[in-house]
């Protein structure tokens, strides 16, 4: 098992109400050997925390995440946070633009809507080896910062 960067440590362990908050991961299958890996970060730091309730919700794709996330809210209850966490690997066709800003925009407007925040989590990235380089590498853990953020959103909310 990774251990958690410094910041991500140090984030970890500030906050004494963290076992009554729910955090729901949001999970893109598109490119699901990374997403897992970001999601496991994710955990860690939240687990760290003390978060005891983390919930996990799969999707298609990077595009339906706004939706599961507004779904969920909606139709089950308003989470304290939510992390959307996807990998869209750049390909030859114009494709790549439409799902990040789709994904991008969706994000921003549940956060400007919802009364939870909603971590962009989502790798957008030229290759795979940028992916890589994102899950522990020399860009650090995308899903531990995602968690982290959520950490820091979750207190500033309350």
């Amino acid at each position: 098992m990774a251990s958690l960067g410094n910041e991500q440590a140090a984030v970890a362990g500030n906050y004494p109400d963290a076992a009554e908050w729910t955090v729901v991961l949001v999970k893109a299958e598109w490119n699901a050997a990374i997403v897992h890996e970001l999601a496991t970060g994710a955990e860690r730091v939240l687990q760290a925390a003390g978060v005891q309730r983390i919930e996990s919700i799969v999707v298609p794709g990077a595009v339906e995440i706004p939706f599961a996330v507004a779904s969920h809210a909606r139709n089950h209850y308003l989470a304290d946070a939510y992390i959307a966490l996807g990998c869209v690997i750049k390909g030859e066709t114009p494709h790549f633009e439409y799902v990040c800003q789709s994904v991008t925009q969706g994000v921003t407007q549940l956060n400007i809507t919802l009364n939870a925040p909603v971590i962009f989590g989502v790798l957008t990235v030229n290759t795979e080896a940028q992916a890589i380089e994102r899950m522990g590498g020399i860009h650090g853990h995308k899903g531990e910062e995602a968690a982290a953020a959520a950490l820091k959103m979750i207190s500033l909310n309350k």
